[in-house]
């Protein structure tokens, strides 16, 4: 899964900074969850869980789940509040279901 070194690098935060870390773990649970949500799926970090071979709609972390993950957290990152004033719309949800939507289970 994602690790706060690769959060920090792409939200831009300082490699040495511990100030943010706290947010930063709880953005990589919320994105995990989202993924989950969204997909209607569990999210496995890898086929050596025990529970992967067992879940008919097992959901592998891969490359384009990380940067679903990665678009989420940076924009919760510059976005922290739930209402944005004097904004424009953005793709960011276009975006993030465009490399989930194959992954998704539809009809539930």
């Amino acid at each position: 899964m994602l690790t706060k070194e690769q959060v920090k690098t792409h939200c831009r935060i300082d490699a040495n900074s511990t100030e943010e870390d706290a947010w930063i773990e709880t953005s990589i649970k919320g994105a995990v969850l989202y993924v989950q949500n969204w997909t209607r799926r569990r999210l496995y970090e890898n086929a050596a869980d025990p529970l992967y071979p067992l879940d008919p709609d097992a959901l592998l972390y891969g490359e384009d789940i990380e940067m679903a993950m990665l678009m989420l957290i940076g924009h919760w990152y510059e976005n922290r509040e739930t209402v944005s004033v004097g904004s424009t719309t953005s793709a960011l949800a276009f975006s993030t279901e465009a490399l989930l939507q194959p992954y998704r289970i539809y009809g539930v």
